[in-house]
């Protein structure tokens, strides 16, 4: 099953980009910039906004300005349905009282790792889900097995499924395979591209919806392309993702935060700093990550 239009009943489909967070020099929380990029990237072909992911540094923020990011987000996109918070949290409760924050502002679904305060058994990972769908509003399972040490294999999203605590899932792994085991374990499980550099492949094997980093810098072309992949327009799609290719990697990179900020600050976009134990990129890493941007910029991307 294939599809490009936005749906609202299945909210969670299409392009959903992780949002970065724009911070002032100070640190602090640039709303009035935030609200402007929201609206910028549902101008430019984006279908839906993820704040409070890794990439919107969640991990730093205090409960009002986590809480105040997703009013933002539900006010500046003019549809709350196009809204996806992340809801991670180190206990279930918690992670449940997020949900049913982002429920309140009228958010269409939330995006929910697994435990990751510690290795957590099946047991534990299926609580965990049925906590936090107890909030009423639809759950994508997040899984990235790098940072939490929790697999989310497709067994296991399976029974999550049948359990009914998730609509989708959002597969980081690069690992291709799963998507078709996943298919055929929980066929009417949504499968939605976790990382930028495996786009194409997961659209190929039947993925209805991108959870995107690299639109916050190129959201037009990351749409055209995400657009011709899932129609299987190969004609079009492979030559863009050949260009955008060396980009699209450091999305799945350490540095993937402050790699993607400094590639909104090339285009004329306010990336910004980020927050302590994150650190500005230096060096190899930092010349890489231009050079990738400065070659998209005179591709004609944008």
């Amino acid at each position: 099953m294939t599809g490009t239009a936005w749906n609202s009943t299945r909210p969670w489909r299409g392009i959903m980009v992780a949002t970065a967070l724009p911070l002032r020099d100070d640190l602090s929380v640039d709303y009035d910039a935030y609200a402007e990029h929201v609206r910028w990237l549902i101008e430019n072909g984006c279908d839906g906004v993820v704040p409070n992911g890794s990439l919107g540094e969640y991990q730093t923020l205090t409960d009002e300005e986590r809480a105040r990011v997703v009013h933002t987000a539900v006010d500046a996109a003019g549809d709350g349905a196009r809204v996806m918070p992340g809801v991670a949290a180190y206990g279930s409760a918690e992670a449940r009282r997020w949900a049913e924050q982002a429920a309140e502002a009228g958010c269409g679904s939330v995006l929910l790792l697994p435990p990751n305060a510690y290795r957590a058994d099946e047991q534990a990972v299926r609580a965990h889900y049925t906590e936090a769908a107890e909030a009423g509003v639809p759950v994508v399972a997040y899984n990235n097995p790098i940072d939490t040490k929790v697999d989310l294999t497709p067994g296991m999203l399976a029974r999550l499924h049948q359990d009914g605590s998730i609509v989708a899932v959002k597969e980081f792994t690069g690992d291709v395979r799963r998507a078709y085991e996943i298919a055929e374990l929980a066929p009417e499980l949504d499968l939605l591209i976790g990382a930028d550099d495996v786009l194409l492949e997961l659209a190929l094997a039947g993925a209805v919806g991108w959870i995107a980093g690299y639109p916050n810098a190129f959201p037009a072309t990351c749409a055209e392309l995400y657009k011709a992949a899932v129609a299987g327009d190969l004609d079009t799609a492979l030559p863009l993702y050949k260009s955008l290719h060396s980009l699209l990697r450091w999305d799945s990179k350490t540095e993937f935060v402050q790699s993607i900020k400094l590639s909104m600050d090339i285009v004329g976009r306010r990336g910004g700093p980020t927050r302590p134990p994150r650190s500005p990129l230096t060096g190899e890493i930092e010349a890489g990550v231009r050079a990738a941007t400065e070659k998209a910029v005179a591709d004609g991307h944008h």
